[in-house]
């Protein structure tokens, strides 16, 4: 009879199992064990242990190898594009170097809710000292990103905090890095300054986060050419236009010709694809962006101007850009030499369907008359500015949310880069930037580079200097934020609690709860501007901070709220500020919030518990509020 195996044998037998395979597996050639590393299942922890167990499989795993190379594209497969297929890289070199960068991105992005809860959330304050954490690593820009994306990347609900605040570092890196660029395009020879590039770096500077390439937006371009061309080829298969390749630079030296090509451009453009000007929606930011543009078939005369200009352009025909007030022109010269006549030109309004017009007729536009310098042809530098001009007034007209204030700011950038020296958005800079409590050293500096410029402002400056600098020794003193108890006496009539999500009665809103005050903490100003005084309780009642839906921040009275009867997730910008997830009931509040708050997440989850937690998820019916407050006609709060 057989003796049983006992626990010893057994490990004994799979330890002389183990050695007979892996000299089986040892004795196979290179590439096959290669092959086999290769497998998906194996990760990057099982190659390191595996290259640890003997020379032979150490040699097979060295860093230049398959092996790592296979681990490295796996593991960050967005990084591939930026290695040549023909060249040699250390793989594990490269795989350390993107993991400890990795790990002290999070690490940076992980702290800075803990050090900014408080302030203003602005991008530029936010990032100050963490940006010089990323880059003191001295890694590459794309190891970076890469990261961050990865976080933006991962589970939707889940990690709110650490995905806001990566994305505003995303966001701030990206835009530092086509402030580089544009400063290299400004460097350019005028000639060497395309106008469509130029677009695309405003584009891409205000959408950081979207996916715009030149080289897309040149493809799209390609794309409407063809489409021009084959218009052409019908009215005249042997136009000169027909036969120029992609990238050829030619003009044509035949009126009839441009003629032509004027024609077909303006069939193709209005006709069939129906571009127009947006009339309805003129101060709508995306009419200035290039990618919009060709998206939406929609835009401003600017915009709509450079597209045209740069498909006439690859066609043969000069047209050039005039900066006529209030709405922007091409110009197409009529004579076969360059003339400074203005009524040797064309006039083209690209807004107005590709309509010709003769110098004097363009001021019908405007409805009154200009003097001859308006119908000059100007730089593309000079382009620039009119477009980021347009964006930096759309900001100016913006209602004082977050929205209009960055894009005030990223034109601002614009505008500054290209025309440094400017000092009337200069000082609207420093005081945009005072008015919203942020980046005070930065402010300290733009106001010493006005007065360096134009001592006639010290008035302006002295005010905002005085100012900015006790708002910096506030700043080293902070006052601790006040921690609100529900277990108060003061506090007994507060029903909802952070978290929540919720539904204004009157208004019909839909919010989450961020934060709460025992009774109205506003001026009496607002409190008459809102009709406080027509609510039952009027200002003596609690009162809710909440995101909303919409996207802006508002304050609203308990009675006008009652918890939501079908919890969604509220998509406003600032829920990663102070939550970390969405629970499909409720938000849970972030460390920050819960030390503000310390006893309302129990409180979220007895009423998500009451509220919710009883319903048959099959039933179909929704859950109803155990709460019943009476309507009012006060909007908000």
């Amino acid at each position: 009879m057989a003796t049983p195996y006992t626990g010893d044998r057994v490990l004994e037998t799979n330890a002389v199992i183990s050695e007979s395979f892996a000299k089986q597996l040892t004795d196979l050639p290179a590439e096959l064990l290669e092959h086999i590393l290769c497998f998906p299942v194996l990760n990057h922890i099982d190659i390191y242990n595996v290259s640890c167990t003997c020379k032979r499989l150490h040699d097979v795993c060295h860093g230049r190898g398959k092996v790592w190379a296979h681990q490295y594209k796996l593991r960050w497969p967005r990084l591939q594009r930026f290695y040549q297929q023909n060249e040699s890289y250390d793989w594990l070199k490269e795989f350390k170097t993107r993991h400890m960068v990795g790990q002290q991105i999070r690490r940076t992005v992980e702290s800075i809710s803990k050090r900014f809860f408080t302030e203003v959330p602005c991008v530029g304050q936010v990032l100050g000292d963490s940006f010089a954490e990323i880059e003191s690593l001295g890694a590459p820009e794309h190891f970076c990103e890469d990261e961050l994306l990865g976080i933006l990347n991962s589970d939707k609900r889940k990690c709110l905090t650490l995905k806001y605040y990566a994305k505003k570092i995303l966001y701030f890196l990206r835009q530092q890095n086509i402030l580089r660029n544009l400063r290299v395009f400004l460097e350019r020879p005028p000639e060497q300054q395309s106008a469509l590039e130029g677009a695309v770096l405003v584009d891409r500077y205000c959408n950081p986060l979207a996916d715009i390439t030149l080289e897309s937006i040149s493809a799209q371009i390609e794309e409407l050419t063809d489409k021009v061309k084959k218009y052409l080829r019908v009215k005249n298969a042997t136009h000169p236009s027909l036969r120029a390749s992609q990238g050829d630079c030619f003009v044509l030296e035949n009126l009839e010709f441009q003629s032509q090509v004027i024609c077909a451009l303006n069939a193709v453009l209005y006709d069939q694809l129906q571009y127009k000007g947006n009339e309805r929606d003129y101060y709508n930011p995306l009419n200035s962006y290039i990618h919009q543009v060709l998206l939406r078939r929609t835009g401003i005369p600017i915009s709509l101007s450079v597209l045209y200009m740069t498909l006439a352009r690859k066609l043969g025909v000069p047209l050039e850009p005039v900066n006529f007030p209030n709405h922007f022109l091409l110009r197409w010269c009529q004579n076969q030499r360059r003339s400074e006549d203005i009524y040797d030109y064309v006039y083209i309004d690209t807004f107005g369907k590709g309509k010709q017009l003769a110098a004097k007729e363009c001021e019908n536009l405007i409805r009154h008359q200009v003097g001859a310098d308006y119908y000059s042809a100007i730089s593309t530098s000079e382009l620039l500015l009119r477009m980021v001009g347009n964006l930096l007034n759309i900001g100016k007209r913006g209602e004082g949310n977050e929205k209009s204030y960055q894009l005030l700011r990223d034109s601002l950038d614009l505008y500054l880069t290209i025309n440094p020296d400017n000092v009337q958005y200069l000082l609207l800079q420093a005081r945009l930037y005072f008015h919203l409590g942020i980046w005070p050293e930065k402010v300290l500096d733009i106001l010493q580079h006005i007065q360096a410029l134009d001592p006639s402002q010290h008035g302006a400056v002295g005010y905002l200097v005085q100012h900015t600098l006790e708002h910096i020794q506030h700043k080293r003193h902070p006052v601790e934020p006040e921690v609100k108890r529900r277990s108060v006496p003061e506090h007994r009539d507060v029903l909802y609690s952070v978290g929540l999500i919720m539904k204004h009665k009157r208004s019909g809103y839909n919010c989450v709860i961020y934060g709460w005050d025992p009774k109205c903490t506003m001026s009496q100003e607002w409190i008459n501007t809102m009709r406080v005084h027509q609510l039952s309780k009027g200002a003596d009642q609690p009162f809710y901070n909440v995101l909303v839906q919409d996207g802006t921040c508002r304050y609203a009275a308990q009675e006008n709220l009652e918890p939501h009867s079908a919890p969604l997730e509220i998509a406003h910008p600032e829920v990663g500020r102070y939550f970390t997830e969405f629970s499909d009931t409720h938000y849970i509040a972030n460390e920050e919030l819960q030390a503000r708050y310390p006893e309302d997440m129990c409180k979220t989850h007895r009423t998500v518990e009451e509220l919710y937690h009883g319903l048959n998820p099959n039933s179909g019916q929704s859950p109803e509020p155990t709460a019943n407050f009476q309507d009012h006609d006060l909007l908000d709060p």
